[in-house]
């Protein structure tokens, strides 16, 4: 069976009377060189352990048999249960999970069920529910790599750069933990039921220690998050604004970590989020 082949895979659904569920974001692939592609650039082999979330029919899933040690494949969607146990029979290193990935804790998912192996992510993930997976993948803090087709809208926020028109907190994030690479783009028209927006693979790339120091993390998110919910607004009246400091302790904040009282937070990169992050640090520990 070929488990991209449109006829082949309308024809297996029909038989486990499953139907598409638009609250669950399903779109099965139906170009070939795509689940292959994506297996190829996650970069396998024997001594890999695979965590894979909303394998649909399985494509990907047998890509990734093919190449790795073993796969843990999750699925919220029961109704594929029968659907993958006929697409993946014999393939004795594949482990399908039913559940909601979201709720799971994918290092304990991982520990257990990857045991030995290098623990990966490699998915097609419901566009959805991206957002909170990612967030959820990379502060499991376990998985070297990670290579997913997204919406290529997020794809590209999460690889911007500053003075992008894509680049915000969420980028600021994932690029904290991960050096990020935007691979290639996917058109609607390999999926089916097709999406109307077009798809990009991404892989991320575990760092060993953050890309710069800073005291206070939760600080430097905060000041992060605050400078992006206002991003039209100057850095200072963002900052005074979101953490809730008088203008004229943003200001001098901003000018002491040596940037213009009228830049914006679009315009810096982690170092300089970092660099006002320490004086916002230094100039409260002063007032304490």
């Amino acid at each position: 069976m070929v488990l991209t082949d449109y006829s082949e895979i309308r024809a297996l659904l029909a038989r486990h009377g499953f139907r598409f569920s638009k609250s669950l974001g399903q779109n099965f692939l139906t170009a070939d060189w795509v689940p292959r592609r994506i297996a190829e650039e996650a970069g396998l082999d024997g001594g890999t352990g695979v965590v894979e979330i909303g394998p649909g029919v399985g494509c990907l899933t047998a890509e990734l048999s093919g190449r790795a040690g073993r796969v843990v494949s999750v699925e919220l969607d029961k109704a594929l249960r029968p659907v993958l146990a006929e697409t993946l029979a014999g393939r004795e290193n594949i482990e399908l999970v039913f559940g909601d990935a979201l709720k799971m804790d994918l290092k304990k998912l991982a520990a257990e069920k990857l045991p030995g192996l290098r623990p990966v992510v490699c998915a097609n993930l419901p566009y959805n529910v991206t957002t909170p997976l990612l967030t959820a993948i990379l502060e499991a803090e376990c998985f070297e790599t990670v290579t997913v087709m997204i919406q290529r809208e997020v794809a590209r926020r999460i690889c911007a750069g500053p003075g992008s028109g894509d680049y915000g907190a969420f980028g600021l994030f994932v690029q904290w933990h991960c050096e990020t690479e935007l691979l290639f783009d996917v058109p609607p028209s390999c999926f089916v039921p097709q999406p109307k927006v077009t798809s990009s693979v991404i892989r991320l790339t575990r760092r060993a220690a953050p890309p710069v120091q800073v005291s206070d993390e939760a600080l430097l998110f905060r000041v992060i998050r605050a400078a992006f919910n206002q991003r039209r607004k100057t850095l200072v009246n963002a900052l005074s604004s979101g953490l809730a400091l008088d203008k004229e302790t943003a200001a001098k904040a901003v000018e002491n970590a040596g940037f213009d009282a009228r830049v914006r937070g679009e315009a810096l990169d982690l170092v300089g989020f970092v660099q006002i992050t320490e004086e916002i640090r230094r100039m409260q520990s002063v007032d304490l």
